[in-house]
């Protein structure tokens, strides 16, 4: 169930599912960029940006990028674009995606607090919080799940022996693997803002902006298959109308013109 918004995206109830307590226990690649924890958090749930180096792999790509941007639609922006490295456009993106949600999260960190998300919830289910495989998963508040995904999302994005930067440097075997396991975490902080705070972002006109993100996000995750349908049936009803969209979009797009 739940209720349509101006923006035509349904507003999550918290009745509409009933299931038990995810918990995480992968491990996305071996570890080489320190070991910064949670309590080295800045500027609330905000982590600085991601920034790729200047003159990395990925500069041609970025460029192209940016010559083509706003000039298609959101779910044609995702695909892989012709000539590209499949493993260079994940990596790209996932950089983009990682600061897209990062500012998602500072802007929710005043309506999202130890006091009013005393657990990481989405609807009925309870997210909780390891770091590493064999690992106890731990109850977290949400703001503290936040800067703990954030944070070790950070230090995988940062390690060069799993996202590598120089022009020529092969990606890991196990790289599309981690990709994934950072995409299973990442949908869970919108999973919680769309079933904790989202009538709290329509009243500050901030829903149209989170809802575009999660478009993007949706279409990118489907696009290349980084999420298990398991793992977003949090928000199942939400995604199917996304999709729903896609397909309408798709529908009159391909009708022919008519006659004037």
């Amino acid at each position: 169930q739940g209720a349509a918004t101006s923006a035509n995206f349904w507003v999550p109830s918290r009745a509409s599912f009933s299931a038990p307590r995810m918990e995480d226990g992968e491990q996305a690649a071996d570890r080489g960029a320190g070991d910064r924890g949670p309590e080295e958090r800045r500027d609330g749930t905000l982590l600085p940006p991601k920034k790729l180096p200047p003159n990395s792999r990925f500069t041609q790509l970025l460029l192209e990028r940016q010559r083509t941007l706003g000039s298609k639609e959101l779910w044609q922006q995702v695909k892989l674009p012709p000539g590209a490295s499949e493993e260079e456009w994940l990596a790209l993106t996932t950089v983009d995606m990682f600061n897209e949600i990062n500012l998602l999260a500072g802007a929710v960190q005043d309506l999202c607090t130890e006091t009013t998300c005393p657990l990481m919830t989405a609807g009925s289910y309870e997210l909780m919080w390891a770091e590493q495989s064999g690992q106890a998963p731990q109850r977290l508040s949400a703001p503290k799940y936040f800067e703990a995904l954030l944070l070790w999302v950070d230090r995988q994005l940062s390690d060069e022996t799993f996202l590598p930067v120089e022009p020529g440097v092969p990606f890991p075997a196990h790289f599309r693997k981690g990709i994934k396991v950072i995409y299973k975490r990442l949908f869970r902080i919108y999973a919680h803002i769309f079933h904790s705070h989202y009538q709290e972002m329509m009243e500050q006109e901030a829903d149209a902006h989170l809802n575009h993100s999660f478009k993007a996000f949706i279409y990118f995750v489907k696009e290349f298959d980084l999420v298990e349908k398991k793992d977003l049936e949090p928000l199942k009803d939400l995604i199917d109308l996304v999709l729903r969209q896609k397909n309408e979009e798709l529908r009159r797009s391909s009708q022919p013109a008519e006659a004037a």
